[in-house]
């Protein structure tokens, strides 16, 4: 928890006992997380603590955000260690069969160019099929 409390602080998010597990249960799944799926593994935490907590990491950060091509925010930590914008620079991938959502790092999103009037704040791309998993059943 020193680490987390580190991490935390590094970013300039005061490091709570609700925010550490929050950010502990980032670490340990391993793959996007959604709002729902954050509830299922913090019982003792209500929505609304939750969801504070996400709101403030995205603004120091710490996570990032995207929607999952159902209408679903999914949150996963930031692994850069610079402190530039951390905005999801992969495609992720939804299983429509299991319902989970992977990080697929090793493929960058596409350059995208814009008129020069336009601004980017974030960018997200979903590619949808079947996980290898659900492919075996």
């Amino acid at each position: 928890m020193q680490e987390i409390a580190q991490k935390l602080e590094h970013k300039g998010v005061k490091p709570t006992a609700n925010r550490m597990l929050v950010y502990q249960v980032l670490v340990d799944q391993h793959h996007p997380l959604s709002l729902r799926d954050l509830e299922d593994e913090l019982v003792t935490m209500d929505r609304s603590s939750i969801f504070r907590t996400l709101t403030l990491f995205l603004k120091h950060d710490v996570i990032h955000a995207f929607e999952d091509g159902r209408g679903v925010e999914h949150y996963e930590l930031c692994r850069h260690h610079d402190d530039e914008d951390h905005s999801a620079s992969h495609v992720h991938f939804y299983c429509e069969s299991c319902g989970r959502t992977y990080c697929i790092e090793q493929v960058s999103l596409p350059q995208v160019e814009l008129p020069a009037e336009y601004r980017v704040h974030s960018m997200s791309f979903v590619v949808k099929g079947l996980c290898p998993q659900c492919q075996k059943i």
